[in-house]
């Protein structure tokens, strides 16, 4: 199975103001790690677009097109996908990517995607996003650490009631099929899919899958290139789950969390890291030879949560002056004392290092809308990496830049988490952008 193009780096928009030089330098200024290309520029890279260059598409109805290309300037290929006009609202839009061509990937990583894809759908479905439709193996990425990654979630934010789908019917679920619509275990379907592409390394229609694991032919869906690589029970299982997956009766079919259940025993080779496994080169740069980092980013930048905590402490609430509270005499009367007892106590459970309980109190605290406090999300941010909560602990930070966009220490947090998460290349942008927001609150 080859993976051919990696985390999205580079955006190329409207050539009406590309050759606005002061624009291009506020753009970028504005969106750190992106970069804009003119449409020009993706012309004379993919030789006009030519369909020599094209790396994959899905037919004459295809939402988009993938070209290979390299850019004038640049040593690497870069993969181009261009939209067409019902699946993007600007024609003149594009994506780029970092192009690789990897061939044979191991089982080892074969699993990994299976995992980190269920992982992924699986936080989505509990934050109200069940549905993305047309999940496919050219939706995962690779970023530059070599971790799979679930892209296109514009497919989720624009689809919630189900009516927009686009793939070949082959690969449709059933009841898309009879209503033209799809549900959460539709997801489900087009994850045992993705299953069969990785056990096989070719893309099989799931009713003839079917008809070979009801007649036993487990051999012929299995990759010859994977000989050697797994037990007999693991293709098995493997094979159970994209089965399951792919039952005609939605109920049938497993949820996201059980999946992940089911995957995380299997995985192999934990400790290696997954640009290894693809065998993709991987430079670590030190962050303090590119970036001046106050003492609560080297913290952050270097994981070390205990420091992290002492800082927080240190600081207080003093950050939190000047965020807007507006409470009429009624709410002050009914609610604010609960509330303030709240943080009261969790401020108790924090400084005592008891985090489990410091997230209960300050969750009240927010919850109760009465108040809004950065430095509560923040403090409740560092008790769920405590808690190995990554995901939510990003989730507080992000809230408290919302509440707090001039607060560095936000985005130091959210460095924190991606670390935590393996996101390291955003975690170390996530460190810039919070070490160029103190710079330019110390000149102000």
């Amino acid at each position: 199975m080859g993976a051919r193009c990696s985390k999205l780096s580079l955006c190329c928009c409207c050539p009406s103001n590309i050759n606005d030089s002061s624009n291009l330098e506020n753009e970028k200024e504005s969106l750190p790690g992106f970069i804009e290309y003119s449409l020009d520029q993706l012309k004379a890279a993919t030789s006009g677009f030519c369909t020599d260059n094209i790396v994959s598409e899905h037919g004459e109805k295809a939402p988009n097109v993938v070209y290979r290309g390299k850019l004038d300037g640049e040593d690497r290929l870069v993969a181009v996908k261009r939209f067409n006009r019902s699946a993007w609202p600007d024609p003149r839009q594009f994506l780029v990517y970092i192009y690789w061509e990897i061939q044979h990937m191991k089982w080892a990583m074969r699993l990994r995607v299976a995992l980190f894809l269920a992982q992924a759908l699986e936080y989505c479905s509990c934050r109200g996003r069940a549905l993305y439709h047309d999940l496919n193996a050219y939706r995962i990425l690779f970023d530059q650490d070599g971790n799979p990654r679930l892209s296109s979630f514009g497919l989720m934010k624009n689809s919630r009631d189900g009516k927009s789908y686009s793939t070949n019917l082959a690969f449709a679920p059933p009841e898309y099929l009879r209503t033209g619509r799809v549900i959460p275990e539709s997801v489900v379907y087009s994850f045992g899919t993705l299953l069969l592409d990785l056990l096989s390394g070719k893309h099989i229609p799931p009713s003839h899958a079917l008809d070979l694991i009801r007649g036993k032919n487990f051999l012929m869906l299995m990759d010859s290139c994977l000989e050697g690589q797994f037990s007999n029970d693991d293709g098995t299982e493997i094979v159970r789950l994209a089965s399951r997956c792919l039952q005609y009766e939605p109920r049938e079919r497993p949820n996201m969390k059980s999946l992940v259940t089911a995957l995380t025993p299997l995985q192999k080779e934990t400790e290696v890291p997954s640009h290894v496994l693809i065998g993709i080169s991987h430079e670590k740069t030190s962050l303090k030879h590119t970036m001046s980092l106050t003492p609560l980013g080297e913290a952050c930048s270097r994981m070390d949560l205990t420091a992290i905590h002492e800082i927080l402490e240190e600081i207080g609430y003093k950050d939190d002056e000047g965020t807007a509270n507006e409470l009429s005499f009624q709410m002050w009367t009914d609610k604010i004392q609960e509330t303030l007892n709240s943080k009261k106590n969790g401020d108790t459970a924090f400084r005592a290092k008891d985090f489990g309980t410091a997230i209960e109190c300050y969750t009240h605290f927010i919850d109760s809308e009465t108040m809004v406090s950065p430095t509560v999300l923040a403090r409740r941010c560092l008790c769920y990496m405590m808690n190995d909560m990554p995901q939510e602990a990003l989730g507080d930070a992000m809230q408290a830049q919302v509440i707090s966009p001039e607060w560095p220490a936000a985005f130091y947090l959210q460095a924190a988490a991606l670390f935590s998460l393996g996101m390291d290349n955003d975690a170390k942008e996530t460190l810039k952008d919070g070490t160029n927001l103190e710079a330019k609150n110390h000149r102000n």
